[in-house]
C-alpha cells in the first residue's frame, strides 16, 4: 500500500477524532465503562435478548413470562442515561462508520470520488415510485 494512502487514511483518522461529536461520543462511552451498574443492566438485556432469539430460531415457543421479563430489564436500562447515553453513542459511531463505509466503497466502485448523485441514484426505482432517496 502507498504511503500516500496511509498517510490520508491517518489523516481521515485525525479528522474523526478532532470533530466535537466525538468527544461527546467518547465521554458518553467513557461514563457507561465507568459505571458497573449500567453495564451489568447491558449485559444482563443482552444475555436474556440472545436467549431469546435462539429459543425463537431453534423453534422453541416463548413463553410470555419471559418476554415480559426481558421487557423489564429493556426498560430499566432504557430509563438509565447513562445506559442510553452508551447506547446513542453506539448508533452514532454505527452512522458515522456506515457513511465513511460507504464512500470508500463507491469509491473503489465509480474510480473516483462519489458525488451526492452517485447515491441518490442507489435505492431508487425510477420515476413515480415515490420512494425517492
Amino acid at each position: 500500500m502507498s504511503n500516500t494512502i496511509e498517510d490520508k487514511t491517518r489523516e481521515l483518522c485525525a479528522t474523526i477524532v478532532a470533530q466535537p461529536e466525538m468527544n461527546k461520543i467518547r465521554s458518553r462511552i467513557d461514563a457507561f465503562m465507568a459505571d458497573t451498574i449500567s453495564r451489568g443492566q447491558y449485559e444482563l438485556v443482552n444475555t436474556k435478548g440472545q436467549t431469546l432469539h435462539q429459543k425463537q430460531h431453534a423453534g422453541q415457543p416463548l413463553n410470555g413470562e419471559e418476554i415480559a421479563e426481558f421487557e423489564k430489564h429493556r426498560d430499566a436500562l432504557l430509563k438509565n442515561p447513562v445506559a442510553r447515553g452508551f447506547l446513542e453513542a453506539q448508533d452514532e459511531l454505527h452512522e458515522m462508520q456506515n457513511m465513511i463505509q460507504k464512500y470508500v466503497h463507491k469509491t473503489f466502485e465509480l474510480g473516483r470520488v462519489p458525488t451526492e448523485a452517485d447515491f441518490k441514484e442507489e435505492g431508487s426505482c425510477g420515476e413515480g415510485c415515490g420512494c425517492h432517496h
